[in-house]
């Protein structure tokens, strides 16, 4: 399977070696890396401008697995992409933890960042539950 589970986000050096010893390396022209992790600003703020006065101070953090590993496999059969690997925290995250890693690589640019667009889109909207936990910011 392409999907990791553990809470110690992988080292990308040893993914992008791993891909590239891969032997449909030799079709692939670009790699993209999602590093998604926990950050200070609620989503409400960041997405909508919804200022409630809160902080983010951590997030539990949730996924289902045969979702994901069919994001993966809807990702791979797009044209063009020949890797792709995903690991996923799980549990409780503290601000500036890794959630999500993701690697992708394809023929051509284009093909490249739409797959990795269209993987982190499907995960975050489909296949995982985030619940931010907020504090009042203090003045």
């Amino acid at each position: 399977m392409t999907m990791q589970k553990k809470n110690t986000p992988p080292s990308i050096d040893a993914w992008l070696k791993e891909a590239k010893s891969d032997p449909q390396a030799r079709q692939e022209g670009m790699y993209l890396v999602h590093n998604g992790t926990v950050r200070q600003t609620p989503k409400a703020q960041v997405r909508q401008g919804l200022d409630d006065g809160s902080q983010i101070t951590g997030m539990t953090f949730s996924y289902d697995e045969e979702k994901v590993a069919a994001a993966i496999a809807a990702t791979k059969a797009r044209e063009g992409i020949f890797h792709v690997r995903v690991w996923l925290a799980d549990g409780e995250l503290a601000v500036g933890d890794d959630i999500m890693v993701v690697l992708i690589g394809g023929d051509i640019r284009p093909r490249v960042i739409d797959a990795l667009q269209f993987l982190v889109e499907t995960i975050k909207t489909t296949c995982v539950t985030e619940i931010e936990k907020k504090a009042a910011i203090s003045s």
